[in-house]
């Protein structure tokens, strides 16, 4: 091992993004693009190296020619002694693979991470002779192809599990995931039932008079309902609670934000409580089984049923479902609810949905029976996406790790490690099912799951929700 310091020069980069004025030489910033500017301050063979801009902390960038560099960086080239021990392309290969924990042993700052020089000049790194990494460079830059493709391979299956996730919630809601009962009883009865309570609760006084909801044109329908559905309002079959408290009398309570929900999924993160996140301004009440949805950015679809208590931020709405809650959850999480509350918002930066047109939004109503067959078999095809995406993340993993390993082997073993060895690393078994009834979907995440199989995935969905074999 030996410090950073040792093997390079390292002088900080002079030029403000700001200032840059377009031109013939390269202009390396701390982020992944590099821009032009009208002159150069080197011209050389460097590595570029972000010790600021939070997004881009330890990011590296190999250059070797006329460039100048953005004062967020250091530029490393080797000193008088190294300069025949240090092949540049190997560090830019060392510097990024990681990266993670340069920036975790260096950074320094609290709102704002930066790297100080002093501190990294005295980290330290490791150091092989000049002719292994010289056979370690086409070993390295094979590896590095194949972890390409690795992750791109992951990134679609990602997207695919998205598509599936999508697809049955679809499914679910235009009454084609589950078989139709003729003895349940019609929503058009359930939707009867919950005006009537309403209106009892207004002459009682407990709520006000809710505005009348125009009715719903068969043009504004997008696709036919099994018998026993029907198409109804948004709020009229749920209302959206509005109890903004102080927060200094709730400070034990847990507290959801947007950024507590994960998107497209109902999934919650881990919530702290008011005082831990040191809320202060006002906040909505809710209570636990309410349906709380972000207002903001509802392409986002960030909605999630409320297992506890608590307040969350008034950006969200809390909102009290009148048939299954959970089927309201589901129905919100579909392109059919998203493009509704989305069409007739233009604010671009930071789109909304405005309670008004929420309360528009046309829902397909099951029966009440059969919202909770649905909800059970949508439940238990989602836990197998679940299992999906988890093999998926394994994944992930295994892929950035790939090159730590490879150099890691590099610096324990005095043999250098062989390309054929990269290349067992970096082999993944591809899943290819002889019979389509036989694809399972765990299984999937170990290979490509490409446009042509995501039909069948669906059709397998609808089969196990079914309870085929």
């Amino acid at each position: 091992m030996i410090k950073i310091g040792k093997m390079f020069n390292i002088e900080k980069g002079t030029l403000q993004s700001s200032k840059c004025t377009p031109g013939q030489y390269d202009f390396v910033t701390a982020s992944e693009d590099w821009k032009t500017h009208i002159t150069y301050s080197h011209d050389c063979e460097a590595l570029v190296f972000a010790m600021a801009a939070s997004g881009s902390l330890g990011r590296t960038h190999y250059v070797n020619g006329k460039f100048i560099s953005s004062d967020l960086c250091f530029i490393l080239t080797p000193k008088d002694e190294y300069i025949n021990k240090i092949n540049l392309k190997f560090y830019y290969y060392y510097f990024n693979t990681f990266r993670e924990n340069i920036v975790k042993d260096t950074a320094t700052g609290t709102s704002k991470l930066a790297i100080n020089r002093k501190i990294f000049s005295n980290y330290y790194i490791h150091y092989i002779d000049i002719d292994k990494q010289n056979k370690l460079i086409p070993i390295i830059e094979n590896t590095q192809q194949l972890t390409n493709e690795l992750k791109n391979n992951i990134v679609e299956q990602k997207e695919c599990v998205g598509k599936l996730r999508q697809s049955i919630l679809q499914q679910a809601v235009e009454g084609k995931l589950c078989g139709q009962n003729s003895d349940d009883e019609p929503a058009s009865v359930l939707l009867e039932k919950i005006k009537k309570e309403k209106d009892k609760l207004v002459r009682e006084g407990k709520i006000k008079k809710p505005k009348e909801l125009p009715p719903i044109s068969d043009e504004e329908k997008p696709f036919a309902l099994p018998k026993g559905w029907e198409w109804c309002r948004f709020g009229e079959i749920a209302n959206i609670a509005s109890n903004l408290v102080a927060p200094e009398k709730y400070l034990d309570y847990k507290h959801i934000a947007p950024d507590n929900i994960e998107k497209n999924t109902a999934r919650l993160h881990f919530c702290s409580t008011v005082k831990d996140n040191n809320v202060k301004s006002f906040n909505h009440l809710f209570n636990k089984g309410q349906i709380i949805y972000s207002k903001i950015r509802p392409a986002l679809r960030k909605v999630v049923l409320a297992p506890f208590n608590g307040l969350c931020s008034a950006d969200m709405y809390p909102v009290d479902a009148l048939c299954v809650p959970k089927y309201l959850l589901y129905y919100m999480l579909t392109d059919c609810f998203t493009v509704q509350v989305t069409m007739n918002d233009n604010r671009v930066k930071m789109p909304k949905t405005n309670q008004n047109e929420l309360l528009k939004v046309f829902v397909a109503l099951p029966p009440l029976q059969e919202q909770q067959r649905i909800v059970e078999k949508v439940d238990r095809l989602m836990l197998l996406c679940d299992e999906l995406e988890k093999e998926v993340d394994a994944a992930q993993q295994y892929a950035s790790q790939l090159m730590e390993s490879v150099l890691q082997e590099a610096f324990s073993t005095d043999k250098p490690i062989t390309e054929e060895q990269s290349k067992q690393k970096c082999k993944v078994i591809p899943i290819q099912s002889k019979q389509e009834t036989e694809l399972h979907f765990a299984m999937a995440a170990r290979g490509s799951i490409k446009q042509s199989t995501l039909e069948s995935l669906q059709k397998r969905a609808i089969e196990i929700a079914n309870g085929e074999k």
